[in-house]
């Protein structure tokens, strides 16, 4: 019973993050499913959070120069695409390319699908971020070059080493001539950053909360939410903000699907996302050693955000 609940990823992601000695962490990714993607399309209208309005504007302001410097026969790939409305901008000035989303969330890719149709043919795909890609490249014609879009900063939830890797596997997906367009947070005051992940509305601590939800959901645990609370701090040497949920009390979980009884301490804490921000000299030195050529960058000065062009 427990070798066969542990073939799941889920169970088995919580099992090792949740029974490790010291710093109990999970995989962010798991906060998006259907209801995360939810609350993290809410999140995106907070007025705390400017990441994804100044990601907008810098696409919506610079997508007629960045279509400009691609190659005329494209298909378009976006990783983690959620709804698509940012990409909308990019798909009017490629005229109608073959878009492929990828994304875990099936209700995001139904309403990316929605959303895009009009100005793209989309094919969305239901993987994980390299998986996807790859059954893109497969899909595309011989002669067609790939814009790879990595928007929203996600990159950010890497840590430095795996940001580096990721990027690289990113890479030798790709051919000559192909590019990708990777967002990236930049460097701001604490005070603002720490505003935007933990907003006075509490949607971001509804959404990381979900997270112990949907182990309930999913593995049969018995988290009760009331005794866990968000809690972020900003780690100045790290470059970046943590999100954690923290126990409010010295308490006993169990995770059946994952053969787990978890005890926790008041104050203890759960490490769920890491979100790193960037200096613009630090995004071409990433790109560098991923092995992709910086071929432009626009940044936006309200909330200081870059995309950056980068070529295979």
């Amino acid at each position: 019973m427990f070798a066969s609940a542990l073939d799941n990823e889920f169970a088995r992601e919580v099992h090792s993050g949740l029974a490790r000695a010291g710093q109990k962490t999970l995989p962010c990714r798991f906060l998006y499913d259907d209801l995360g993607s939810a609350l993290f399309e809410a999140i995106t209208c907070l007025p705390e959070y400017g990441l994804t309005r100044a990601d907008a504007r810098v696409i919506q302001a610079n997508a007629a120069e960045l279509a400009a410097a691609l190659p005329a026969n494209l298909i378009v790939t976006e990783l983690g695409s959620g709804s698509g409305v940012k990409t909308r901008a990019i798909l009017e000035q490629l005229a109608i390319p073959d878009y492929y989303p990828i994304d875990l969330s099936a209700a995001a890719l139904e309403l990316c699908a929605q959303e895009l149709a009009p100005v793209s043919s989309v094919s969305p795909i239901h993987a994980t971020y390299l998986e996807g890609l790859r059954e893109a490249d497969r899909r595309r014609s011989g002669s067609a070059s790939m814009l790879v879009l990595f928007l929203g900063s996600t990159i950010g939830n890497f840590e430095p080493d795996a940001a580096a890797e990721f990027l690289y596997s990113v890479r030798q997906c790709l051919r000559p001539r192909d590019a990708l367009l990777l967002g990236t947070d930049l460097i701001k005051s604490e005070a603002q950053l720490l505003d935007a992940y933990d907003d006075p509305t509490g949607v971001t601590a509804a959404f990381n909360l979900n997270l112990l939800g949907r182990i309930n959901r999913e593995l049969g645990a018995d988290f009760d939410l009331r005794q866990f609370q968000h809690y972020v701090r900003y780690d100045r040497e790290m470059q970046r903000i943590e999100m954690h949920l923290r126990s409010r009390i010295a308490q006993t979980v169990r995770i059946p699907e994952s053969g787990l009884t978890v005890e926790f301490e008041p104050g203890e804490t759960i490490f769920t996302e890491s979100c790193h921000k960037f200096r613009r000299e630090q995004i071409c030195a990433l790109a560098r050693t991923a092995g992709f050529r910086v071929a432009a960058q626009w940044i936006d000065q309200e909330w200081p955000f870059a995309e950056t062009l980068l070529t295979a």
